[in-house]
Order: structure tokens, then C-alpha cells, then sequence
């Protein structure tokens, strides 16, 4: 079956196929070229000499410096992750609601939150914190980063869970409510758990964007968390490329570590429920008792 043509595109001929050779060969030179120009500009202004990198093999830049600040990253992402989801789920289902009076102001507050920069949320968070509360100024902060994450992703999360628990087949309600389950039964322990598979790339991606999205707060609202250090750093070293590709390289290994778990945590809930069968053991026929003859 692999050599069968797809029925989405014609395979490409001959032609085509050096075209699309030289092509890839043409954009690989140009992406080389760029590089170079990049790498000749920065290595001019002595960005990547090893005195640049020094402070990088030195313990106190990571306890000092990026440790916590990682950390701070990490709470301010986990805080956000463990409010979005329960929060996303119940507006998810709320949009489900035949009631007009949950269903349309579930939909007009995730609307209005997916449609607001998560940037704007946190702002307007901290200008609530500083008016309305006795927050303390150093964790205030905190607190304005993890409510626009909040507002934003449980919103993103909200829809994930609505499509995931529409796309489910009608008969798995209709054969809940025929057994005598009410409608909150069958969403908890029917619709909601099938869904959670189907739904879980989605999540995955959403929270990898939460842990991205943590480096806004440090932008305006002093926010000491993992990016804050390209600022300090580099008035301390001078390194500032430096600094921020090691930033960078920190935060991929933390979304590969979390995509990496999610992958994890889907295939056991794909394999959940599934019961090996195990063979039979079949007898010889030499082997079957043989009946006495009358």
C-alpha cells in the first residue's frame, strides 16, 4: 500500500522534482548566508568571545541568576496551569448548557478574554491589584502574571474542551440517558474522560504557551523571572547575546520536558481501559479424550 499515489496531491515527476532539489538547495545557501552575516556582525562587537561565555561556567550566574529565576518561571506557569484547566473545563461545559443564561455568559467571557492580549490582561490585572487590594508590591507582580495567563489560556482552554467534548459520537449521551444518568453524570463520567484523549495535543500545545508567555511579565510589570536576566546580566558582563541564546536553550529544554511528559501521559490514557486478551491454549487433537464406544 505505501507505493499506492495519494489522492490529495500527484506525486511529483521528474522535473519536479529537481526543481524542488534546486530550490531547497537555494534557500539552504541563503538561510547559510544570512547566518554568516548575522554570526560576521555579532562576532565584530566581540559577542561571542570566550570572555562573553565565562560567566556562564561560573556557579554563582546560575544560583544567583538563572536558577531562580527559572523557578519563578516555573511557579508562575504551574499556578497558571492548575487554575486554566479546571477553570477552561467548566466554561467549556457551561457553553454546552441548553440554558440561555449560563450558555451565552460563559461564551461572551471567553470571548472577550480570547480576543484581549494576554499582555493587556496582566496589565489590567496589576492595575486592579494596585487599586482594589494590599497585594505587597513585590509579589504583585506574581500575581498580575499568573491572572492574565489565567484569563487567556483558561479562554483558549475553554474552546479546546467544547470542541473536544462536541466531537464525541451523540450516541455516547443518548445511550447515558437511556441507562438513567442525568446530564451532569454523563458529562463527568461518559463525555469528559473520552474527550480528555482527544483534547490532549491541544492542552499540550496550550501549555507550552503558558510557559512562554510567563516572559511577558518581565517586559513591563518587573517580573523577576528567567528572561528578566537578560537585562541583568548583561549590565554586569556586557553579554547580551550570549545571555539570551542561553535563555533561550533553557526555555526549549523546559517545553521538551513538558511535551515530552504530555506524550507520556497520552499514550497511558490511550492504553487505559484496553485489556490484553491472552491466547487460548488450543489441545492437539491426539491429545482429546476419546469417548467410550457403546
Amino acid at each position: 500500500m505505501s507505493g499506492a499515489p495519494s489522492v490529495l496531491y500527484d506525486a511529483p515527476g521528474p522535473k519536479a522534482r529537481a526543481r524542488n532539489a534546486v530550490y531547497t538547495v537555494v534557500f539552504l545557501v541563503a538561510l547559510a548566508a544570512v547566518a554568516w552575516v548575522v554570526f560576521s556582525a555579532l562576532n565584530d562587537k566581540g559577542q561571542f568571545t570566550a570572555k562573553m561565555w565565562s560567566p556562564f561556567l561560573q556557579g554563582d550566574t546560575w544560583t544567583e541568576y538563572l536558577i531562580p529565576g527559572l523557578g519563578t518561571t516555573l511557579l508562575a506557569a504551574l499556578l497558571a496551569i492548575v487554575i486554566a484547566l479546571p477553570l477552561g473545563a467548566v466554561f467549556g461545559i457551561a457553553r454546552l448548557s441548553e440554558h440561555a443564561w449560563i450558555r451565552v455568559p460563559a461564551g461572551v467571557v471567553v470571548e472577550l478574554c480570547r480576543a484581549i492580549p494576554v499582555l493587556m490582561l496582566m496589565l489590567f490585572a496589576n492595575f486592579f491589584y494596585v487599586w482594589y487590594t494590599d497585594i505587597d508590591s513585590d509579589i504583585r507582580p506574581l500575581f498580575a502574571v499568573v491572572t492574565g495567563l489565567v484569563l487567556y489560556n483558561g479562554s483558549v482552554l475553554a474552546e479546546v474542551f467544547r470542541a473536544g467534548i462536541s466531537s464525541l459520537p451523540r450516541g455516547q449521551s443518548e445511550a447515558a440517558y437511556a441507562l438513567g444518568l442525568r446530564k451532569v453524570q454523563t458529562m463527568l463520567t461518559i463525555l469528559l474522560p473520552q474527550a480528555v484523549t482527544v483534547m490532549l495535543p491541544a492542552i499540550v500545545s496550550q501549555l507550552v504557551v503558558v510557559v512562554k508567555d510567563t516572559a511577558l511579565g518581565s517586559t513591563i510589570l518587573s517580573f523577576s523571572d528567567l528572561l528578566s536576566n537578560y537585562r541583568i546580566l548583561p549590565a554586569n558582563f556586557g553579554n547580551t547575546i550570549p545571555t539570551l541564546i542561553v535563555i533561550g536553550l533553557i526555555y526549549v529544554v523546559v517545553n521538551w520536558i513538558v511535551t515530552r511528559l504530555a506524550a507520556m501521559l497520552e499514550q497511558r490514557l490511550s492504553r487505559r481501559g484496553r485489556t490484553a486478551v491472552r491466547p487460548t491454549a488450543t489441545v492437539p487433537a491426539t491429545e482429546l479424550p476419546v469417548a467410550d464406544p457403546l
